[in-house]
Parts: structure tokens; C-alpha cells; sequence
């Protein structure tokens, strides 16, 4: 199997991996090595695959299920066994996912539409005044805003009031642990004393931080015990699984929570994000897209029936992660002995990472998969593509449970967005991704016009 060749004897091929951005470094290395090739760290040996064909077999529930790789394990210092960071013998997975499954139904999503547009009230009146005055705004900080407060909202009935002040400590604090764990997953002890425990206990006391924020939400919906809220908080604390006849345990309500609180924020805040981005460059798109808004809309505030019908707006987002999928990855692990791609032996219990950003790149998507092209979504198209070309809410059953809510509040907030201004980023500025578990645009300011 193709691999780097500067590995070292013990060390494997630590000193090539990048620890800030590891993802963008593994891109580097497919475009070198191929759809597949082996990482070796110390005793720990990973397959990396980006290619369709490769990608279609691990996807295959028979042979391959998900892992909880390296990074997500040091996730579950936060969330414990939540839905995202859940082993998949941990029964509270499927309980968890039982009752929640009501929580991302249509009739839902439905419930949920005035919280969103509550949110993006946020949003507006910070814009507006930023219009009046010097037209900058920080797109990124406020799409972590806005989502925070589309998942406090929505998801719990909790007012995070971003744009009432400086960013909820909230956002600062998770944003520190998920760069921890971005930044020590391929750690090793020597490194670990060599870097001190000064990060260590910073992110000991941001973990504590964000589990007493949500011990607060809890705390706030339980002391109002007549309310009937009928979101997924509700859900965590009243309904009963089928399955079992239990509920689920307060432990895990608050892992529940976390996990909603780190999903619901951090990937579809990325993906607005990168979309305002790929608008800002391609003014014809950001054209056709408000033209689009405004023909359904007549100029009001989108109902929950038009955001279905804003087809090519969805496929600018649908564009948007085929290049920055905002969860750029998942772990896989195969069930039994096997081979990939007809050659190569996985052994039991091997793991595989698919890299979605080199997967989203692959020569099914044309000559020029960089470039950035709504149309790639038209029906026509997609029917021409292998099914595993575009997977940025994962696979198989442990795939985002949440995937029409981010879609929803995604296609909202960027019709919002496109009715009320026009803006532009500035044309020195070299799209440059963070990467913190997930990937986001970073230093992305635009000059907003007032429509």
C-alpha cells in the first residue's frame, strides 16, 4: 500500500502529519499517493481512502461499521456517549437515537422554522447597524452566533442571545477544546511533557465550563415543569423508548445536549459560513440565488413551504460542502478479514479514514472538481455519479441524525441573507481553513450593502 517516504523507524510518519492542519495535510498527500494510502503513527496504523470505488466498500454496513477514531475518542471527555461520540456497543446509542428520531421529522423542522427565524432576527439588526456604519462584519463569528443561537433556540428553548454583546464565553470555550483535540490527536507522551500541562488544564476548565452552560439549560426547562415546549430537550426528558421502556438517564440528557450543542453549532456555522464565502466570489450565483428567494417569496419572510422550493439555493450549499464539508471525515472499521480494492488485506478490526474533501475531488466530478459549480446538483447530474461520491453527513445508520435541521437553517439563513444585502469580500483575501475537528474559513470579512 502506497505510503509517505519519510517514514521513521518507532516514529512511523509522525513528523509529516501536520497537528494544526492535519485534513489539508492528508489532501497534500492523496493528491501525491493516490485514493489510497497507509498512515503508521507510533503502534498506530491507518488507511486512508478518498476514492469512490474504495469508498463504496467501506461504506458496505455488512463488512465496515463506524469507528470512533483517535480525535473523536478524546471528544468523549465532553460528550461521553453521546449520539456523535457513542461506541457502537453502548446501548444509550440506540436509545438515544430511538427518541430523537421524532426530534428531525418534517412535522419537526416545521415546529422549529420560527425559532430559526427568531435567531436570524440576531443576526439582521447586527448587520443592519454594521451596514449604517462601516459595512464590515466578521462572517465566520457570526455564523457561530447565529447557529448557537438556531440550536439554543430551536433545539432547547434557550436564548443565547449572541448579538446582544460579545460572543457567548460559550463559543470561545468549545472552540478551545475542539482545537485541543484537533492538535493532541496524534500526541505522544514525550510531546505531552514537552508542551507542559498549561493546555491540559485550560481545556480541563473549558470542559467544565460548557457542561455547566448545559447543566443551565437543563436546569431552566426542569423548573418550568408545566411548559410544554415540544422540541428536542423536551423529547430527552419526557419520552420513552420503545425498545427498551426506559428514558434516558440525566447523564446522558446533558451528553445529548453537548453533542446537539457541538453539531448543531460548529458544522452548519462552518457551512454558512463557507457559502458566504463562494457568494462573495461569484456574484452571478449570488444573483441567481436572491433572484430565486425573491420569485418564491414576493419580498416576505420566507414561510417553512418555501425553503423546500429553493432549489438552486440548495445547491449552492450542496456545492458548498462537496468542497468544505464541514465534518471532513469518518472513521470506519471492518467487522472481518477483507481485502480493499480487490489487493489489499485488511486484517479484523483495521481502521480507515475517508477523507471527504479528496472524495468531493474525485474524477467523477469533471475536469475541474476546485472550482465551484451549483449546477454539479442538478438531478441530471447526480444521477450520473456513483451514490458514494458525496457523503457530508457520513454513512449508514450512525450518519448525522440532524442532517435535514442543518440543511433547513443553511438554506434559511442564506435566503435571509441574500433578501436583505448584497456583499463582497476583498479581493486579496486567500480563503484560509481552520481546522479544529471541523473545518471553517477563517479571517473572512465581507462589506455588506443594505438592499
Amino acid at each position: 500500500m502506497p505510503s509517505p517516504s519519510w517514514r521513521l523507524p518507532v516514529l512511523g510518519d509522525l513528523l509529516s502529519v501536520d497537528s494544526v492542519k492535519p485534513v489539508q495535510k492528508e489532501m497534500v498527500m492523496a493528491s501525491r499517493l493516490g485514493p489510497i494510502f497507509e498512515r503508521k503513527i507510533i503502534n498506530h496504523r491507518l488507511t486512508v481512502v478518498s476514492g469512490v470505488e474504495l469508498v463504496a466498500e467501506v461504506n458496505n454496513e455488512a463488512l465496515w461499521a463506524k469507528s470512533v477514531g483517535l480525535p473523536i475518542r478524546k471528544l468523549r471527555a465532553v460528550a461521553e456517549d453521546g449520539l456523535f461520540t457513542a461506541f457502537n456497543s453502548e446501548p444509550n446509542w440506540q436509545k438515544a437515537h430511538n427518541i430523537l428520531n421524532a426530534g428531525f421529522s418534517q412535522a419537526a423542522l416545521r415546529k422549529y422554522h420560527p425559532s430559526m427565524l427568531r435567531a436570524l432576527d440576531g443576526l439582521t439588526a447586527a448587520w443592519d447597524a454594521a451596514a449604517a456604519a462601516d459595512g464590515k462584519i466578521d462572517a465566520t463569528a457570526d455564523a457561530n452566533k447565529l447557529a448557537l443561537d438556531v440550536i439554543g433556540l430551536a433545539g432547547f428553548g434557550y436564548d443565547f442571545a449572541s448579538f446582544d454583546g460579545d460572543e457567548h464565553p460559550f463559543v470561545g470555550a468549545m472552540s478551545r477544546v475542539l482545537e485541543h483535540v484537533n492538535r493532541t490527536s496524534n500526541d505522544i507522551p514525550f510531546l505531552r511533557k514537552l508542551r507542559g500541562n498549561g493546555a491540559d488544564l485550560q481545556y480541563e476548565k473549558d470542559i467544565a465550563f460548557v457542561r455547566t452552560v448545559v447543566d443551565d439549560v437543563i436546569t431552566e426547562r426542569q423548573a418550568k415543569p408545566g411548559e410544554h415546549q415540544d422540541d428536542l430537550l423536551d423529547l430527552m426528558l419526557n419520552n420513552i423508548d420503545d425498545e427498551t421502556g426506559e428514558k434516558l438517564d440525566p447523564v446522558n440528557i446533558r451528553n445529548q445536549v453537548l453533542t446537539f450543542l457541538v453539531a448543531g453549532n460548529e458544522t452548519t456555522a462552518g457551512a454558512i459560513a463557507f457559502a458566504l464565502y463562494f457568494l462573495s466570489r461569484h456574484p452571478e450565483i449570488a444573483d441567481a440565488s436572491r433572484a430565486e428567494v425573491a420569485d418564491i417569496t414576493g419580498g416576505e419572510t420566507p414561510a417553512f413551504e418555501d425553503v423546500a422550493r429553493m432549489r438552486y439555493l440548495r445547491r449552492v450549499v450542496d456545492e458548498t460542502l462537496r468542497l468544505w464539508p464541514s465534518a471532513p471525515g469518518y472513521f470506519r472499521k471492518v467487522r472481518t478479514d477483507t481485502t480493499l480494492g480487490g489487493r489489499y488485506a485488511m486484517p479484523k478490526g483495521s481502521w480507515v479514514f475517508v477523507l471527504l474533501p479528496q472524495l468531493h475531488r474525485d474524477p467523477v466530478w469533471g475536469e475541474n472538481p476546485d472550482s465551484f459549480d451549483p449546477d454539479r446538483f442538478k438531478p441530471e447530474n447526480v444521477k450520473k455519479r456513483p451514490a458514494h461520491a458525496y457523503r457530508p453527513f457520513g454513512t449508514g445508520p450512525r450518519s448525522c441524525i440532524g442532517r435535514q435541521f442543518a440543511l433547513h437553517e443553511a438554506v434559511l439563513s442564506l435566503a435571509t441573507i441574500l433578501q436583505r444585502y448584497s456583499f463582497q469580500s476583498d479581493p486579496e483575501y486567500k480563503l484560509d481553513v481552520r481546522e479544529a475537528l471541523t473545518l471553517k474559513p477563517v479571517g473572512l470579512e465581507l462589506s455588506l450593502q443594505r438592499l
